[in-house]
């Protein structure tokens, strides 16, 4: 008996992906455990592998199809010899389980808009604000012939445009355009159209709503590194030249572990707005912003404040790495508490950066720079960045993101507590 294959369900969420490529191709054997597909969503593109075993016997969904709806029949799945079915066999009910596992899973993509249950028309606005009530057949007959039903007056009950209302626009005799007023040739620009990937859709919807909805606040501070950079250099110098037990402890990891020992000092930071009730988090998941070719992914490090140093940066590279492969599980980016974006490698003075909703903040960190600084009433050379917290202000008032900056540069400057 023939087996649907299933568009997967990459998150609890996802409603829609796209089928971005095919691994096996019609007539291919199909062994439990094979990658046969890849599945775009908003974070990355992910591998599909097959749950039952058989011959590829048709593909009923052509890779690069977006907007393919959760559950629905992507290819069907036949037994050595079975001949292949020309659709895919009805099931009443769908099954929670798809027929294809996930290797790797995705945050949730934007939902599949509604499909109306009834073929009824719905009324549109004119470009002038007013309603225009036409039958289903008028606009599609309209459509057609290119017609603006704006222009038109319905002969129908209630004045509603009718078909007969379109075909004598259409037989109506067009009047000669008047010519424009010539003007000088403008020279077009040239460009190239490049369509939006999922990720970068699902980027834009979810920035737009965090900076429509949540009250964003700023607090900035210079903080100095030389204490930190010098412990960076002795614990560095410590470590193996190579093997297993050999690690290169970055400035972002000691400012990742600093960002959450902060958390801890001041809880309420590390918190989420709902509408009944503020969320404070018992762990510390600090997402980390990583920029990929497609946009912008956020891995976490769980409970950072527990870790040491080397256990951070050897579990950081691996994120890094696994998210520009795009290889990262759903746990490993979806979550956290509060994030980070480093954009010092840039040279950036300064910036501000906008929140990862649920979150209610995030840390944006600048580039380390040489600047003059006053010291016992004299004037002196150190290393200073500029870090900018973003708070939403729903949760987090301006004396309590204060008092986190504050905190936080007194960690970077005596970062003794970073290692014990």
């Amino acid at each position: 008996m023939s087996i649907n294959i299933l568009m997967p369900a990459l998150s609890p969420t996802m409603k829609e992906g796209k089928l971005a490529r095919w691994l096996k191709a019609e007539g291919d054997s199909i062994a439990s455990g094979d990658v046969i597909a890849e599945i775009e969503t908003d974070k990355a593109t992910m591998e599909v592998e097959a749950v039952d075993e058989g011959i590829m016997g048709r593909i009923l969904i052509p890779e690069g199809t977006e907007g393919v709806a959760v559950n629905a029949p992507i290819a069907i799945l036949v037994a050595q010899g079975e001949s292949v079915p020309d659709a895919p066999t009805p099931t009443p009910t769908p099954t929670p389980t798809p027929a294809v596992a996930p290797v790797a899973q995705a945050a949730p993509a934007s939902p599949a808009p509604a499909v109306p249950a009834s073929p009824v028309a719905p009324v549109a606005p004119a470009p002038g604000g007013k309603r225009i009530f036409a039958s289903p057949l008028a606009r599609r007959i309209a459509a057609q012939k290119g017609i603006d039903l704006a222009t038109l007056k319905g002969s129908g009950p209630n004045g509603r445009i009718v078909r007969r209302d379109v075909e004598q626009a259409a037989q109506a005799p067009v009047a000669a355009p008047v010519p424009a007023p010539k003007a000088a040739p403008v020279a077009a620009a040239a460009y190239e159209s490049v369509p939006h990937s999922s990720m970068r859709k699902v980027i834009a919807r979810r920035l737009t709503e965090a900076k429509s909805t949540i009250p964003h606040f700023y607090v900035e501070m210079d903080v100095q590194l030389d204490a930190l950079l010098a412990l960076r250099t002795q614990m560095n110098a410590a470590s193996p030249a190579e093997g297993p037990g050999s690690y290169k402890i970055s400035v972002n990891d000691m400012l990742v572990k600093a960002a959450a020992v902060t958390l801890r000092r001041v809880p309420k930071v590390n918190v989420s707005y709902t509408e009944d009730a503020v969320l404070v988090y018992n762990d510390v998941d600090i997402s980390v912003a990583v920029s990929i070719p497609d946009g912008l992914i956020t891995p976490i490090v769980r409970q950072a404040d527990t870790k040491s140093l080397r256990q951070i940066s050897l579990e950081t590279r691996d994120l890094v790495a696994r998210a520009r492969a795009g290889r990262l599980k759903p746990e490993e980016f979806q979550g956290g508490t509060f994030s980070i974006s480093n954009m010092g490698m840039y040279g950036v003075k300064s910036f501000s950066a906008i929140i990862n909703p649920p979150q209610a903040a995030i840390l944006a960190i600048a580039a380390a720079e040489r600047r003059p600084v006053v010291r016992d009433d004299g004037i002196a050379i150190a290393t200073v960045l500029t870090v900018t917290l973003s708070v939403d202000h729903r949760v987090v008032d301006g004396a309590l993101a204060a008092e986190w900056v504050s905190a936080f540069r007194a960690v970077v400057e005596n970062p003794m507590s970073l290692v014990v």
